[in-house]
Formats: C-alpha cells, structure tokens, sequence
C-alpha cells in the first residue's frame, strides 16, 4: 500500500523536467519502518537529484503519518551492485561487460553492445581450436529480456 503511494508521488515528480529522464527501479518497506527507494535515469543520477526526491517524499511522509514519527528513508540509485531491471537501464549501459543469467539455468558474459526494446546483444571472444591451431573469433548473441532472470553489469578496474 505505502509503495503503491511512494510509486504515484514520484509519477508526479518525473512529470517536471528536472526529473523527467528519471524512473523508479524499486520501492521496498523493511521492518523497523525503513523504506528503500531506488530511482535511475536515462542521463545521470547524482547526490543532488536523490537528495531533492527524499525531501519532497519525507515532505508528505510526514504530513500524512504514513510511517509514524521515527523511520529512515534511503532514496538512491540503484549501484552497479543491483540487477538491472528495464530495458532503459541496458541501454545506459551499452558498451560495459556484463554477466547474464538466463531462464534455462546458463550464464553468458560478454560487453553488451545494443540494447533494443525487446533484446540485447553481447558481443565476447572466443578461441576456437582448429587442429594444432588457435584461433580468436568474435561472437555476438542476442538475448531476449523474457529469457534473462538476472543481468549484473562486470567491474573491472583495469
């Protein structure tokens, strides 16, 4: 119920233009009256962006009572940490490495290299062995989302 209310507020607050790049990616109740919110945008995320969304969420928390007096609001991204959810985030993370769960079980890894409406494409060498020899070959696959269970965008910090 308090994530349905959370959910329509920030519905009204991506209509105004400093926010309308924005999208909410998760609201989640936790016991002991914290509530996360985790909030993208197809450009950036900053401090300052979730720092102004937690104030004008406290603002009617407050005023309607809706968590009591004492409870702790995280509004932030959702960090590289966290699955990706919707196709938007893919495309913000077009050219990073990314490890891909799908919903037979496999894994696939790969740097992500389009990122449409309905699928994304991972592109990955491969050395394929002919005879004595080796060779490198580049392989894209096409994922479609209904088959990713999980998608967590590769680190690396070479």
């Amino acid at each position: 119920m308090l994530e349905k209310k959370i959910e329509e507020l920030l519905d009204e607050k991506f209509k105004e233009e400093e926010f309308a790049d924005c999208f909410l990616v998760e609201v989640k109740l936790h016991e002991h009256k914290k509530l996360d919110v985790f909030v993208d945008s197809d450009s950036s995320m900053n401090f300052t962006k979730c720092r102004r969304l937690s104030r004008y969420l406290e603002s009617f928390i407050d005023e309607e009572g809706w968590l009591g007096e004492k409870y702790v609001l995280e509004v932030s991204s959702p960090g590289i940490t966290r699955p990706l959810k919707f196709a938007r985030q893919y495309k913000k993370n077009i050219g990073r490495k990314m490890e891909v769960k799908l919903s037979n079980g496999e894994k696939d890894e790969g740097t992500l290299i389009t990122a449409t409406d309905e699928s994304i494409t991972l592109e990955k060498k491969v050395r394929i062995k002919e005879g004595k020899k080796k060779r490198t070959e580049v392989v894209q696959t096409e994922i479609p989302y209904q088959e990713i269970t999980k998608a967590i965008v590769k680190i690396s910090f070479k």
